[in-house]
């Protein structure tokens, strides 16, 4: 294990007895596994309150099948209780896009399914409102986050109010939630109660109806009920949320809900360095707690020699939730930040010399921001990428190429890769800064030669100038160029390396031809596609609201969406056109559409 010398959040009454407290400020309740690491959103809030003087203790994978006596075993704490549900999505963690239940669970120790119920943020809620009725439950993580207003359920099938009308938590953070549980921890430690805290930024809470305001000094949306009429109704509200998530300064939502008003408050602007490196700094074990040993939990193997250079995405990437829980803008950590966890990663005893990403939500947005950041102020451009890249984007790859020299340059690090998705429209753009464009083919170049692990994953997604264009992403005749460059490379420096491809099938505006003609153009690319999923609505993206409602949210044009599980397999199957079990299906298939041309560049000898 690692030759760090630090304690655990207490997980048990024994641990709390053994650092001698005789109270805890705060108890949280997660659905993964504890795992004391930055990229785990329980310890994050846990180690953030610990530094400002509060004694908290985690409550893993509670069992929320017996008597509760995992809810019961810490007592009641002096603030409050938090719930994360986990670091993902609790339906994306437990259901495949065809809706059948997963068998395993990345999150759990030895990927054991079942540690934790769907809907954890309402399952715990009432769990604890059952015992401690009088205790302020807070709610927050990605799964609470998504849900603030009102939004399509894929799972359900239907739409679903602002998870706090579900569950009974008095409080919903959203988003990077260290500002706003450090601001009600000191509210509530200084007397104030969970009824007067109604105004905190990134927040949402319930109100009266009578408090919705008519002045039009906030934004106020289509009630709840008024959606379940009218799918329009819907795909009006969103692009008021997209855009209010994305601003630097965003606006209240409100939104009715039956005989209660949700109250969606404003987001902080954009985390800065020093604020962003106080978390990350923080005195983290890096490792799984104690009580696993022996047990393997897989997405601790994922992240266990990474490390994360910045938060939030600026693509914009139509079915992505990044923005609207981590943020458009980006917050990169310093150079010293950085280095110190690579420090820490170096000290693991079981470190071999690599480093298995240095890396981000996109993995080459670090220290990217505007020139003018008073134009980044005022912007509700849902995407700074697309459908160009802003004039007022700075995209340097500079600083990052910086942070690589500087890893590579230890003596105990053999090799760092780069194992989060990179943007290659953005590191391929041309600005006309001849500075700037040459560090962006060294970075190019670099990431290529330096920093593949075997396999470089990228996201063209589809190969359908519409299909991109309602995903927000580049054509793909950039993919082209890539993907040319990369063989280039790999040829000059004798590399055998793969460029590893992510598609989508079934997306809005996305048609059975559409997907076999992407068969028909990444099989002349020479590509046996690995790296594909279906479309799976998930709330808070543009592509789900699409998906369910009809219309485009910003135009409110209809949009065509594969619905019916014999719609998705259609579109999927092209995917797979080398399979034999899939060839006389595709055959079919293709004489329907009347393309025999697909037919003879799919099947054709060669």
């Amino acid at each position: 294990m690692a030759h760090i010398n630090r304690q655990w959040l207490p997980t048990t009454r024994k641990e709390l007895d053994h650092l001698g407290w005789d109270y805890v400020d705060v108890i949280l309740f997660t659905g993964d596994a504890y795992i004391d690491h930055p990229s785990m959103g329980a310890a994050v809030i846990g180690r953030v309150l610990e530094a400002h003087g509060y004694r908290v203790a985690i409550v893993p994978q509670p069992n929320w099948r017996d008597d509760l006596r995992d809810f019961k075993k810490l007592g009641r704490p002096r603030l409050f209780f938090g719930i994360h549900a986990g670091a993902m999505d609790s339906m994306v963690n437990h259901y495949t896009a065809a809706r059948r239940r997963r068998s395993d669970d990345a999150y759990t120790p030895d990927g054991r399914a079942g540690a934790r119920p769907d809907y954890p943020t309402v399952v715990y809620a009432e769990a604890l409102k059952r015992l401690w009725p009088d205790v302020p439950v807070v709610a927050g993580g990605i799964e609470a986050s998504l849900r603030r207003v009102a939004h399509y359920d894929y799972w359900m099938d239907r739409l679903r109010p602002s998870i706090l009308v579900d569950s009974p938590a008095d409080m919903l953070i959203y988003g990077m939630g260290e500002k706003p549980i450090l601001e009600l921890a000191a509210r509530l430690s200084g007397g104030e109660t969970m009824e007067t805290l109604i105004d905190i930024p990134q927040t949402v809470v319930r109100r009266p109806l009578s408090e919705i305001p008519a002045d039009g000094a906030d934004v106020v949306l289509h009630s709840f009920e008024a959606c379940l009429q009218s799918k329009r109704a819907q795909a009006e509200n969103f692009r008021h949320i997209e855009v209010e998530s994305n601003r630097w300064h965003g606006n209240n939502l409100w939104q009715a809900t039956g005989n209660v008003a949700i109250k969606v408050n404003r987001t902080n602007p954009p985390m800065t360095t020093e604020e962003i490196d106080a978390s990350f700094d923080l005195p983290y074990t890096r490792l799984p707690h104690p009580r696993y040993h022996g047990k393997r939990i897989p997405a601790y193997e994922m992240i266990r020699h990474s490390v994360c250079l910045h938060r939030g995405c600026f693509g914009g990437c139509a079915f992505c939730t990044i923005s609207a829980h981590q943020g458009k803008f980006i917050a990169s950590r310093s150079k010293a930040s950085i280095m110190r966890e690579v420090e820490q990663v170096i000290q693991m005893d079981d470190f071999k010399g690599y480093i298995s990403d240095l890396g981000g939500p996109s993995a080459n947005m670090y220290a990217m921001r505007g020139f003018d950041l008073n134009r980044c102020r005022r912007c509700t451009r849902p995407s700074c990428l697309h459908p160009k890249p802003c004039s007022n984007l700075n995209t340097d790859h500079g600083p990052l190429l910086e942070i690589y020299h500087c890893v590579d340059a230890l003596p105990q690090v053999k090799k760092s890769f780069v194992g989060s998705g990179v943007r290659y429209d953005l590191s391929m753009h041309r600005t006309g800064d001849r500075r700037i464009d040459a560090t962006n083919r060294q970075y190019n170049e670099e990431l290529i030669r330096f920093h593949v692990s075997g396999r470089l994953k990228v996201a063209p997604e589809h190969t359908a100038d519409g299909v991109l264009e309602m995903m927000r992403k580049p054509s793909f005749e950039l993919f082209r160029q890539f993907n040319a460059l990369f063989e280039q490379i790999n040829r000059r420096y004798n590399l055998r390396q793969q460029l590893i491809p992510y598609f989508i099938s079934s997306h809005p505006a996305c048609r059975e031809v559409d997907m076999a003609e992407l068969a028909a153009i990444t099989r002349s690319l020479n590509f046996h596609l690995e790296q594909v999923q279906d479309f799976t609505p998930t709330p808070m993206t543009v592509s789900t609201e699409t998906f369910y409602t009809g219309f485009h949210p910003y135009t409110l044009q209809p949009v065509f969406s594969a619905h019916t599980p014999e719609e998705k397999q259609a579109q999927r199957r092209y995917f797979f056109w080398y399979d034999k079990s899939q060839r006389q299906a595709i055959i079919n298939a293709l004489r329907r559409l009347h393309r025999p041309d697909l037919l003879t560049a799919l099947y054709k000898k060669r």
